[in-house]
């Protein structure tokens, strides 16, 4: 949940909120100046009305004896006012000062109510607001009086916002419609990005907006530059490679005619050293470049392919897993990953064991060994490049300490993981996990 609430908003949910907000407001502001209006409207033709209304009942009404003034009021009432008098002289309803607007325009359109002491209050009987109240008579009698309308209907003030989110909604839809259309170049140039490096250019479409497409145009020129550098580099490693194993052919050649045998072995080993150094490196620094097409291929006998070189070496190893196991991954560089640690591990320890795991959402090779391990805090820094540590590892280890970032790069490119850890007996496990 937290990572939910920290995670940033996109370009396009920032878009549709500024546009939703503007809507918001503008549709607030609109809706409330036009209820406003309308409402002045509304209570300034009532207020016409309910004037003229009444000069006419106080006049009849006050021409009648007592007797008759009842009668005349309720033939005075309409469907529009209920009209009554009562010789009781019941309290009149109190001012209302949110009627005050109303009363100044009853009395602006008839001044003659001015000296009747007309008295308004707003009432809301059911699910409308009615006007009721009272004016005296000039026997000191009092005129009641009711509207039968509501004079704002809360109904239709809720229909008309309704009705007017309407066309709102609609052009948020619109709106987000085009802005999404807007942002899709932007898309696809995110998806070229996360390509750049797996192999293939992925040149973008320069289309959409101007700032859009600027930027389009640098990722691809970009996109470009990178692409001759790498090939660059790897015509300059071809060629290095080349230059540098020529000599060592020709320097392995001239060892075979030295007579001691002490220096031969001597010479040879250095001359096998730096072809492993010179190999070496050419896998790690080319392996951005490699084409090699993943396969099916049977990891289950490369293992115990692995560990029949290793004891036919003379060295003591062994594999524990299935005969077959057959997964789709890069021939070349998963040998040489998995060569790599079956050679680390025999370097630093007497003996050496294989474990290949079949599980429901990944595979899992484990290489153990009995050496001396690797301190807890050297664990993730021995992953880096040209890293060789001193006290974990003897000094004359062949290389430059590319052999566990082969593998790191080799594993990576096989979307799996290397996880270095030491064992409770002693000694190093290194364990390769694969996604099925």
């Amino acid at each position: 949940m937290k990572r939910l609430l920290h995670r940033p908003v996109g370009l396009l949910g920032r878009v549709v909120a500024i546009l939703l907000l503007a809507l918001l407001f503008e549709f607030a502001a609109s809706t409330l100046l036009y209820e406003r209006a309308s409402q002045f409207s509304v209570r300034d033709d009532e207020a016409r009305r309910l004037a003229e209304h009444l000069v006419i009942s106080r006049r009849l009404v006050a021409e009648q004896p007592p007797g008759q003034r009842a009668d005349m009021a309720s033939e005075l009432t309409t469907t529009r006012y209920v009209v009554a008098w009562n010789d009781r002289l019941p309290t009149p309803p109190p001012i209302a000062p949110a009627l005050d607007a109303m009363r100044r325009q009853v009395l602006a359109w008839e001044p003659s109510l001015a000296g009747t002491d007309l008295r308004l209050r707003l009432t809301s009987p059911g699910r409308g607001a009615v006007v009721t109240g009272a004016l005296r008579l000039p026997d000191r009698t009092w005129l009641y009086f009711r509207t039968l309308e509501p004079i704002t209907d809360l109904n239709l003030a809720v229909d008309r916002i309704l009705l007017a989110l309407v066309p709102a909604a609609a052009l948020m839809v619109l709106g987000g419609t085009l802005v999404r259309r807007a942002l899709l170049p932007l898309r696809r140039l995110a998806e070229a990005a996360d390509q750049v490096g797996s192999g293939d250019e992925v040149p973008v479409k320069e289309n959409g907006p101007g700032e859009v497409q600027r930027v389009i145009v640098a990722f691809n020129r970009m996109q470009a530059r990178i692409r001759r550098l790498i090939a660059g580099r790897t015509q300059a490693l071809a060629a290095v490679g080349h230059d540098l194993r020529t000599p060592l052919a020709r320097l392995r050649l001239r060892a075979e005619a030295i007579d001691t045998p002490d220096l031969r072995g001597q010479i040879t080993r250095d001359i096998e050293e730096m072809d492993a150094m010179v190999a070496s490196l050419l896998a790690f620094l080319g392996g951005e470049s490699d084409p090699e097409t993943p396969v099916l291929l049977d990891l289950a006998v490369l293992c115990a392919t692995l560990v029949d070189d290793a004891t036919d070496r003379g060295c003591e190893a062994s594999y524990h897993g299935p005969d077959h196991c057959e997964h789709v991954v890069r021939p070349v560089g998963i040998k040489r990953a998995l060569t790599n640690l079956v050679d680390n591990a025999l370097h630093h320890g007497d003996h050496v064991w294989v474990t290949l795991e079949p599980k429901a959402d990944s595979l899992e090779v484990r290489v153990e060994d009995d050496g001396p391990g690797i301190a807890e805090d050297k664990l993730e820094e021995v992953l880096q490049p040209f890293v060789r540590l001193d006290v974990a590892r003897t000094r004359d280890t062949v290389g430059f300490g590319l052999g566990l970032p082969i593998v790191v790069q080799a594993v990576a490119a096989e979307g799996g993981q290397l996880r270095l850890s030491n064992r409770a007996e002693g000694g190093l496990c290194a364990t390769i996990t694969l996604p099925r």
